[in-house]
């Protein structure tokens, strides 16, 4: 079978480098995919906004899947298009892709759900905004409701940084739409499942690190490292994360007439009161995809094909290994604001003979040589027995690459490492 797997970074990457192991893969094109993906599949210039194009590609040549990676495809609606020319796709609809296109949405799904999650208020205003951050204490959770890339989330410690929040909210879109939250406490960790609107299939967890700096420091990113599985996620919290927050989502949503199909992303604190959503992502994440996909042990090319099919129900449970994965992420100084590109990228042969598997992200070939083309540049992945060792291996990996013009964390795993000692 001849796939497309649209997205060009390190969560393609990652998706790439599983979708050749299939056994049922012919030829993987990826549009426009990276350096890296080039290795593995036929890089093809198609825009995934020309829905048309997408299509007339799809039929040309012979594609039996398109698999759509990053969120934004999803959200205007891709799915949609080549559902209607009978191309099967992974990934949901546009109207379902709202669980992670509007937060909004997301909670007033819960609302009617009773689904799990921290007191919220939608605001459309300045004006609102304020009234409603009158109603909560600090800190108080700011979110802008549409697609931020990970990056739209602020933890307003202080009124001094609620009035920050909103000015970079408001000055510039005064009609912006945001979600104002209760600050929830508790430990983060992600939960990954798949579904064709009727079966669930758990496919792992993980822990993300989204601040910028050692010891959660700094503004939020789109990742700065993750790990896999989530410890702290217990065999027991995962199913009561499935049973109160997944399983009522998939309901509530062909309820409504909009199935879910793809992968659902949890974000979830754990509380002392159980699991609560923090909020959903439509696809996978990034850079979680780098740390599942190394685990997992199942045909990802027939997995995939089963959920776009609505056959998942005769596929097996998902397998994955009992190593811990590790990725670190070397990003281009500057991030998460802006990055500076054109930094040379050198040794990632090195890497890998140091055990480690380099995804790259936001790259290019320039003059010959591999340069940073983007924020999050690449994510340096190795496996261990246990987290200590898949951070030792990733960070030994991670120091074989010169990237004069780049940073990472030192820290990815540090919870674990600490629950370890």
């Amino acid at each position: 079978m001849n796939v497309l797997l649209l997205g060009s970074g390190g969560r393609e990457h990652a998706l790439a480098w599983k979708l050749v192991q299939s056994s049922g893969l012919d030829t993987l094109y990826a549009a426009p995919g990276n350096p890296g993906i080039a290795g593995l599949a036929t890089c093809v210039a198609l825009d995934a906004t020309d829905h048309a194009a997408v299509v007339q590609f799809a039929r040309d040549h012979a594609i039996g899947l398109v698999v759509i990676g990053p969120e934004a495809p999803l959200v205007d609606g891709l799915a949609d298009t080549l559902i209607a020319a009978d191309v099967p796709v992974f990934g949901p609809t546009r109207a379902a892709a709202q669980l992670e296109g509007s937060k909004g949405f997301t909670k007033d799904l819960c609302t009617r759900a009773g689904i799990p999650t921290a007191a919220y208020a939608r605001v459309r205003s300045r004006a609102e905004a304020d009234a409603a951050i009158a109603t909560f204490s600090l800190p108080v959770v700011i979110k802008a409701d549409g697609l931020a890339a990970g990056k739209g989330v602020v933890i307003a410690m202080s009124s001094a940084e609620v009035s920050a929040a909103l000015d970079a909210l408001y000055d510039d879109e005064p009609a912006a739409e945001a979600v104002i939250e209760e600050f929830l406490d508790g430990e983060e960790a992600s939960l990954f499942v798949l579904t064709d609107g009727k079966t669930l299939m758990p496919f792992g967890s993980a822990q993300d690190h989204k601040r910028v700096g050692d010891g959660d420091i700094g503004p939020n990113t789109g990742g700065m490292g993750a790990y896999s599985p989530a410890l702290v996620l217990t065999p027991e919290l995962e199913a009561r994360a499935i049973a109160e927050i997944i399983e009522p989502t998939v309901r509530a949503m062909a309820a409504e007439g909009i199935p879910f199909s793809g992968v659902l992303y949890a974000g979830l604190m754990l509380t002392a009161q159980g699991p609560k959503l923090i909020e959903y992502n439509a696809r996978f994440g990034d850079p979680e995809a780098q740390v599942l996909m190394p685990r997992f042990k199942g045909d990802l090319l027939a997995t995939m094909l089963a959920v776009a099919e609505g056959r998942l129900a005769t596929m097996p449970p998902a397998a994955f290994s009992d190593d811990t994965a590790l990725t670190v992420v070397m990003a281009a100084q500057g991030y998460p604001g802006t990055p500076m590109a054109g930094g040379a990228i050198v040794g990632i042969d090195s890497a890998r003979a140091a055990g480690g598997t380099v995804f790259q992200a936001g790259t290019r070939i320039e003059d010959g040589g591999l340069v940073a083309a983007g924020g999050r540049v690449l994510a340096v992945t190795a496996t261990g027995d246990d987290v200590r060792d898949a951070q030792a291996k990733a960070y030994r990996a991670a120091a074989a690459i010169d990237f004069p013009t780049g940073f990472y964390r030192h820290d990815i795993g540090w919870r674990e490492v600490a629950r370890g000692d």
